[in-house]
């Protein structure tokens, strides 16, 4: 390993733990680029993405369908802390909606009216 290369390593790793210790650094620098796990979902539904903490990263709307709704919980019910809602109608270009949120209980999303093609990107 060359003398530059190093550097760079030991510049990362201290900028790391500065940032660590005062909280300021995003997950996936922490974790050193933390993969996701994903949930497909195609159909009106309620679905447990994940029981207990985690982070919720994005939600992707492959396919929109005219009046389909994807509504976010922090819980493990089709209820409790609501973290948003997607609404989809015949204008609305596939594309991700971008969180980046924690999440305490766990995380189910309600599919309802039409169903859409969406794909939840969490850990």
């Amino acid at each position: 390993m060359g003398s530059v290369e190093a550097r760079g390593l030991l510049r990362r790793a201290v900028i790391l733990l500065i940032c660590g210790l005062l909280s300021i650094c995003p997950a996936a620098a922490q974790s050193g680029g933390a993969s996701y796990s994903h949930t497909d979902i195609t159909t009106t539904t309620t679905t447990v993405v994940k029981s207990g903490p985690g982070f919720l990263k994005a939600i992707c709307v492959n396919t929109p369908a005219t009046g389909g709704t994807a509504t976010i919980y922090d819980s493990t019910t089709a209820s409790g802390t609501k973290i948003g809602t997607i609404t989809s109608d015949a204008s609305t270009t596939p594309g991700c909606w971008v969180y980046e949120v924690q999440f305490r209980q766990g995380l189910v999303i309600v599919t309802a009216t039409a169903a859409m093609d969406i794909t939840v990107s969490w850990r």
